[in-house]
């Protein structure tokens, strides 16, 4: 735990403190949206928020890892596409540059029979050799743009080699998302009226905590692997890390005059009066 979030939930809030954290003056009436919470009353809202909070990460636990897998499903199909479009692309290019080149043999030629014509009426060797060099340049050309031809012919047959197995794919992978959505969505409505109410209560709780104390709990479930940021002391030691809690400390966590954190791992540290409070026994 951080020695930033353990700031945040050092041993100095004391209760004389409250009234300047909320912002109430002694002399203050009081109403719903303006009242003195006790420290106790944080306690008992932070230790409900926790069970609170612990019941929605099982509802969706439950879930697994459907919508993760649902998610990767759709970038992934996101992807094939993309691919598919690319490859179509090329094979447009590929295409346009086939048909230039197929014209540009069709000039080479015409200019090749035009030059062979013209050597028939030279008037001295000079001309005519200017004339073969001209038949033989444009012969190399169409030999070139053959040799482009086949090429763009490979990259063709590859591509449309490449779009068959990935529309194979792609088909595959959108199937499988027609499955996994359905079965994502059978659970939440299994579990989405609870988990609506459980979040509403949540935000009541929330409520009953200053801004500082809720962002500092809610940075400690982040970083806990099993999102326990309010735990009872068990057996003496802490709930979250099972670390030793000395007596003098049990004694000033069950005085509930200032929020006390484990020494070790940073949790929330709550007794068992607040527990039974918030579990109604």
């Amino acid at each position: 735990m951080s020695k930033e979030i353990k700031d945040n939930l050092s041993n100095e809030i004391q209760p004389e403190e409250v009234n300047n954290i909320t912002g109430i003056t002694p002399g203050e009436a009081e109403s719903e949206e303006n009242i003195e919470v006790s420290i106790e009353r944080k306690l008992h809202a932070l230790y409900t928020l926790q069970q609170i909070d612990s019941q929605i990460d099982k509802i969706r636990i439950i879930r697994g890892e459907l919508p993760l897998e649902v998610e990767d499903l759709e970038d992934e199909i996101i992807g094939l596409q993309t691919r598919i479009d690319n490859y179509i692309a090329d094979i447009e290019n590929s295409e346009q540059q086939v048909k230039e080149k197929e014209f540009a043999i069709k000039e080479s030629l015409g200019l090749i029979k035009r030059y062979e014509e013209q050597q028939n009426n030279v008037r001295n060797n000079r001309e005519y050799d200017s004339l073969t060099k001209e038949i033989e340049y444009q012969n190399l050309e169409i030999q070139l743009a053959e040799k482009r031809i086949r090429e763009f012919s490979t990259i063709l047959t590859t591509k449309n080699d490449e779009i068959t197995k990935a529309q194979k794919i792609l088909e595959e992978r959108k199937n499988d998302l027609e499955m996994k959505k359905s079965e994502l969505k059978d659970i939440v409505a299994e579990t989405e009226k609870e988990e609506s109410s459980l979040l509403n209560k949540s935000e009541h709780n929330q409520k009953f905590i200053e801004a500082r104390l809720l962002l500092a709990y809610k940075r400690i479930r982040k970083n806990a692997r099993n999102g326990l940021a309010v735990v009872p002391i068990e057996r003496d030691a802490c709930g979250g890390c099972f670390s030793k809690i000395p007596p003098q400390r049990q004694l000033d966590i069950r005085m509930h005059r200032k929020i006390i954190v484990c020494e070790y791992c940073g949790r929330i540290l709550v007794d068992q009066q607040i527990v039974d409070a918030v579990n109604g026994n």
